[in-house]
């Protein structure tokens, strides 16, 4: 048995709702709470959503803010935005009032679809949201009283206008904006389509599998994700949150395939052996957004031999992945004499190149050499809303993107994400990659997580600290870990103080915030940015 044939070239995302409810119209498209919608279901409700914006003045150019935690009407303003034209600004709806107040306003748009649990954010700044001509209140269930869905029963299906064109943009999805205020990336419909293809490279779907839709939508790795099932006609089963609970009832629902960061793989494995023995029916584990540390990575392959393990970097200024480490790279590094490709994030994906360059140079450094990682592939994004100068610092006059990331490349073309351009520690003209030191001190068997950063140093410059925190029931002083790390790193190399916290500071995607690890200790020097 072989699954349907997705649509052969597709031009816009709603073609692929559209497609599959001309193929397979009773078919099971989306599962979120209680509710689960077919594929011609959910096509309507598009298109329904269509004539909703329409009536309300959105068209081509104009853009639509979305403001829930996970909820499938997200996706819906996606597609029903884009068929207009305009473009879906998903907001991070774990910032505070005034941070919600700046994304909106910069997004310029005119409609603001809120839950109900974010609306009271909303009251604090509505007098400031001077662009938003109309807000539309959702809630989780959809019940009576929703307006969204009572808005839906009422409007007429409207189908895309002739001039929307595919490189329309269709999301803008902003930053973490772990340094200042962040950008809003504009992805058209040609970015998304081509990061869905090239990103589904290596793996596929199959006759009765369903994708669990976990990561935030905020973020590029939630809405980049949800595409893959939608373009093979595979069932998604959204869930509002990450938290165990709700990952535990998408995967008793069947959901077997996923894309999530590695912090909840390390909260399974210490779940108990009912977390774990559930977590073994994935067929397929995706992980990125934040690195695996290689204890962890371990742990997880062992606990479960038959999962696919597929690990992705990537930027949402390339609309999500750009090279992917495959489930047979996995299994496969250390019997080939390879155990360091583990470290790496596999190789470019298809229509994406990749170059190791001397950031000040601009030129290609010897192969193996560390320098700034460039990539130029179609999904790049159109730019940065209103901000021309910032696209122009970053994107290359002949589309090279220059992503901030130290890396180098082997000669099989296996690309090794050394750390951020700005979290580099420079100690006594020496350059020290975070990552290199947090691999040592992720081994001791006390440590549960850890980052390390530059701090200022009178002789030196800087100096290496380490910030951690250790598993329960365990203990290390710091001259034990410094040892550590002295016995098999470099001695510059070695963090010269270690901090431990109860717990390392992470935005929602699971990054480890080091801006505000470095903040007290810069503050007072006129501070490092970022």
């Amino acid at each position: 048995m072989t699954l349907p044939a997705p649509p052969s070239d597709p031009r816009f995302l709603d073609d692929l709702p559209a497609h599959w409810a001309r193929e397979t119209p009773d078919a099971e498209a989306v599962t979120y709470l209680s509710r689960t919608f077919t594929w011609a279901e959910w096509d309507d409700r598009i298109r329904r959503l269509a004539g909703v914006l329409a009536e309300l003045g959105v068209g081509r150019g104009d853009v639509v803010a979305f403001l829930d935690k996970n909820h499938v009407a997200c996706v819906e303003t996606t597609m029903a935005a884009g068929s207009l034209g305009a473009a879906n600004a998903i907001i991070n709806f774990r910032l505070a009032a005034d941070e919600i107040d700046y994304a909106v306003n910069d997004s310029g748009a005119k409609v603001l679809i809120v839950g109900t649990e974010l609306l009271p954010q909303i009251e604090k700044v509505r007098d400031r949201l001077t662009n938003v001509e109309h807000i539309i209140e959702v809630t989780p269930e959809g019940g009576e009283g929703d307006d969204y869905e009572s808005r839906l029963a009422a409007a007429t299906p409207m189908e895309r206008p002739a001039e929307v064109d595919p490189e329309d943009t269709v999301l803008v999805m902003y930053s973490s904006g772990t340094t200042g205020y962040p950008k809003g990336v504009m992805l058209s419909h040609r970015n998304m389509l081509a990061h869905t293809r090239n990103a589904h490279h290596g793996w596929e779907f199959e006759p009765g599998d369903k994708s669990m839709v976990s990561m935030p939508l905020f973020h590029v790795g939630g809405s980049s994700y949800v595409l893959f099932s939608i373009h093979d006609g595979i069932p998604s089963y959204m869930t509002r949150d990450a938290d165990g609970d709700q990952l535990a009832g998408a995967i008793i629902a069947g959901a077997n395939r996923t894309f999530l960061v590695p912090a909840v793989l390390a909260q399974v494995l210490q779940s108990g052996e009912q977390g774990v023995a559930l977590f073994g029916r994935l067929r397929t584990y995706t992980y990125g957004a934040a690195p695996m540390p290689p204890p962890l990575l371990r742990a997880a392959m062992k606990a479960w031999p038959d999962t696919d393990f597929i690990q992705v970097y990537g930027l949402t200024e390339v609309a999500g992945v750009a090279t992917n480490l495959l489930a047979e790279d996995h299994r496969t590094a250390e019997a080939d004499g390879h155990p360091e490709r583990l470290l790496s994030a596999g190789r470019a994906l298809p229509e994406c190149e990749v170059r190791i360059v001397d950031p000040g140079s601009g030129e290609d450094v010897p192969t193996g050499e560390p320098g700034e990682i460039w990539m130029r592939t179609p999904q790049l994004m159109k730019g940065y809303l209103g901000k021309p100068e910032a696209t122009a610092e970053v994107v290359t006059e002949d589309g090279w993107f220059r992503t901030g990331d130290l890396g180098r490349m082997d000669a099989d073309g296996y690309v090794f994400v050394e750390d951020r351009l700005k979290d580099m520690i420079i100690s006594g003209g020496e350059n020290i990659y975070s990552p290199e030191v947090e691999r040592v001190l992720a081994e001791h068997p006390a440590v549960a997580e850890v980052a390390v950063i530059g701090v200022p140093d009178d002789r030196w410059g800087e100096s290496v600290k380490a910030v951690l925190s250790l598993k329960p029931d365990t203990s290390a002083t710091e001259s034990e870990l410094i040892d550590y790390a002295r016995e098999r790193l470099a001695h510059y190399k070695a963090p010269k103080s270690v901090d431990v916290l109860d717990a390392l500071p992470r935005n929602p995607t699971g990054k480890i915030l080091k801006r505000d690890l470095r903040k007290p200790y810069w503050d007072e020097r006129g501070g490092r940015s970022g």
